[in-house]
């Protein structure tokens, strides 16, 4: 067969698959056209957008409102039954055990003495975390927005890490960070002694952090990139013809103009750290001891991990981190919608 009429037919073919696709594809839409007409004759053109909704609001419920239902009303019963309609009611008891405590600074007076453990733990961390993401994130960004060779690789490089799970990424650093691991080996090929850094409390808690940032600061890096760009470029030629120093323009420019987005990486990061669970769980366990046993552990082990099950407590729990969390959710909106303004 001449190559013209295999092209011919090789067209007509891929025409005919494309038809056939078409109206494959078409066909719901048509068998559903029946139903939907005689449902917008029913309620009025003017209502069938809430129709589209229905499904949403169904998946939405049966796994947002549900759950969150359910979880309150095990935080004011009591037992180890899992069937609501099984469990005796307490009402704030659960609650009130939580926050039985002499002194909340010392978790030592509190009867639930792991859970404030976990807080302190979890502010320990939220600080550190937030305080070395806004620094890190801020200078990458300013060093990103320079035109530097090989700018679109290392904004790649650095956004790279957020991409990965948190549990990929916990196991990796403990790899590396494990008494044999590859910094251990690194230290003694140049000389010294292998460090236990899951051992030595402080030591725990510092590469918690680290690898936390390591594995969030391309997000928030991101954000701020964005609010350098946005940044009029007239503003820095005027800065540069008035020959002023760098330090002055980025404190009279730069930081003003970048705060809004400043803002929003700290909220988001003051969320993302008082929920963190996987990372450090994967990467110490809670350990030493309770050195670093972060909130979101102690209700899972409390829940599940324990040899007794206290599914009431670890409810209570839950919904006093839920209510920080929608706290700081309302905030990040009032916030996103004063720089919007």
């Amino acid at each position: 067969m001449p190559s013209g009429e295999r092209i011919g037919l090789r067209g007509r073919v891929g025409a005919a698959l494309g038809a056939v696709a078409g109206a494959l594809a078409a066909l719901p839409m048509r068998l559903l056209d029946g139903p939907m007409q005689a449902c917008q004759r029913l309620i009025g053109a003017g209502r069938m957008p809430y129709v589209f909704l229905v499904p949403n609001f169904v998946v939405f419920g049966l796994f947002v409102f549900l759950p969150i239902a359910i979880n309150i009303v095990f935080s004011v019963t009591g037992g180890p039954a899992l069937f609501p309609s099984e469990r005796p009611y307490v009402g704030a008891g659960q609650y009130a055990y939580l926050f039985d405590c002499g002194s909340y600074l010392d978790p030592n007076s509190c009867r639930e003495d792991h859970f404030w453990r976990g807080v302190a733990n979890t502010a320990k961390f939220v600080l550190f975390q937030v305080s070395a993401m806004v620094l890190f994130s801020l200078v990458t960004a300013l060093v990103l927005n320079m035109k530097i060779r090989g700018r679109g690789f290392f904004r790649a490089v650095y956004f790279f890490p957020v991409l990965l799970s948190p549990v990929v990424v916990a196991l990796i650093w403990k790899w590396i960070l494990q008494r044999d691991g590859l910094l251990n080996a690194a230290i003694t090929t140049l000389g010294g002694q292998k460090v236990l850094f899951f051992i030595d409390p402080s030591w725990a808690m510092f590469w918690a952090v680290f690898v936390s940032v390591w594995a969030h600061m391309g997000f928030y890096t991101l954000i701020l990139l964005a609010g350098l760009q946005a940044i009029p470029a007239d503003l820095y030629e005027a800065a540069e013809m008035d020959a002023t120093p760098r330090w002055r323009v980025f404190r009279r420019i730069t930081l003003p103009l970048l705060w809004p987005n400043m803002i929003v990486v700290i909220v988001l990061a003051l969320i993302k750290g008082v929920q963190t669970f996987d990372e450090v769980f994967v990467l110490t366990g809670g350990g030493p001891g309770t050195a670093t046993l972060m909130v979101v552990q102690y209700i899972y082990e409390t829940a599940f991990a324990n040899q007794v099950q206290n599914f009431g407590l670890a409810a209570a729990a839950s919904v006093v981190l839920g209510l920080v969390l929608f706290l700081l959710t309302l905030a990040q909106l009032a916030l996103a919608r004063r720089k919007e303004s």
